[in-house]
């Protein structure tokens, strides 16, 4: 067995496991984005809703 190998291993844990929090973090930002956004139309709705009750008023 090639014992040099083993003494890499810390190293590529390190680097596994700054990929992973890079791939999570990406992943939330692209969640956070999606709701900002689903908000956004849900509030441009009740807006458009509310101006047509208001027509419908008067």
């Amino acid at each position: 067995m090639n014992w040099k190998v083993l003494e890499h291993v810390p190293l590529l844990l390190y680097v596994l496991a700054a990929k992973t929090l890079i791939l999570c973090l990406a992943f939330a930002g692209v969640k956070i984005y999606q709701r900002k956004r689903l908000e956004a139309k849900q509030q441009k709705l009740e807006v458009e809703k509310k101006k047509q009750s208001e027509k419908k008023n008067n």
